[in-house]
């Protein structure tokens, strides 16, 4: 199902990131005062590969994914393997290294043409919101274009070879546009960012623009002022629609959505690994480049 060479090529990354990362971590929990993890027959580079290998696997469980095709499959390269109990324990152990695993080394480079969009995480179904524990003063309740949900929201940056150049978690309730205001989240980015309207903004885009990025978007049809648009940003405005397919592969593919988690941080733990799986993968939605510039003209 997997191929070796595939099991090779993440497991050396993650390996290669464990040797600098550890040694410098463990220091930090002993300097706080904190006590440092039990040690395990496994190792945190085999943690993490088994955890990104489940959303490459097809496997819509991961304790059948575990016990059914890890535990049967793969022991000539996980030989050390551990009870389910005990890996999920691991999986928890997991949380930091992964997420800074993910904002280091997990994420794509920006080549001057890049999309925006958010997509809801729920938690759980509507009916069940004043119910819900797990993640009870941390979800909010949101509204998209599908109708009102209850959970997270998942922003991406994305190049125009479909891979993923930055994230943000955020609340249900947080407006689209928030990202953006924030440093962290654009010092990767500069050229063309393309959005839809829900990014239309005076001051963000002035702010984008004295950063290097000049944000892109179609107007509402209620705004009197119309632009002429060029005809490769008219282009790329209609091909924006390939973030969509990005979030329909995370959902889908990657399991980055499911209401059956009993802890957040192996909720967020599923997602790190899941946006990680995605960027690993070799076939992704990509743009076609030959595409001629005839700087024509298109009014909006």
């Amino acid at each position: 199902m997997i191929s070796d060479t595939k099991i090779t090529q993440i497991f050396c990354s993650f390996d290669d990131f464990c040797k600098d990362f550890v040694p410098f971590w463990q220091k930090s929990l002993l300097d706080n005062g904190k006590k440092r993890f039990r040690k395990s027959k496994m190792s945190l580079a085999e943690v993490m590969t088994i955890e990104v290998l489940f959303h490459l696997s097809g496997f819509r469980n991961f304790k059948k994914f575990y016990i059914g095709y890890v535990c049967k499959y793969l022991k000539k390269d996980f030989p050390d393997l551990v009870s389910y109990n005990r890996m999920v324990e691991l999986k928890q152990q997991s949380f930091m290294p992964l997420a800074i695993y993910l904002k280091t080394l997990g994420l794509a480079k920006c080549n001057g043409i890049s999309f925006i969009d958010s997509t809801p995480l729920r938690v759980c179904h509507n009916r069940r919101i004043n119910g819900h524990k797990t993640f009870k003063k941390l979800a909010e309740r949101g509204h998209c274009s599908l109708g009102w949900f209850y959970g997270f929201k998942l922003h991406i940056v994305t190049n125009d070879c479909g891979g993923i150049i930055d994230f943000m978690l955020t609340k249900g309730n947080v407006d689209d546009r928030k990202p953006l205001k924030t440093a962290s989240f654009l010092k990767k980015l500069f050229g063309k960012l393309f959005g839809d309207k829900g990014y239309l903004s005076k001051e963000l885009f002035t702010n984008l623009f004295s950063n290097g990025i000049h944000l892109v978007t179609k107007l509402k049809r209620n705004m009197k002022t119309k632009c002429v648009t060029p005809l490769m940003d008219a282009y790329h405005l209609r091909k924006r629609a390939i973030i969509e397919t990005i979030f329909d592969q995370l959902k889908n593919i990657f399991q980055v959505e499911h209401s059956r988690h009993r802890s957040p941080v192996n909720y967020f733990t599923n997602i790190f690994s899941a946006l990680i799986a995605y960027n690993f993968t070799e076939k992704k939605p990509s743009l076609k480049k030959d595409l001629v510039d005839t700087k024509q003209l298109i009014l909006f």
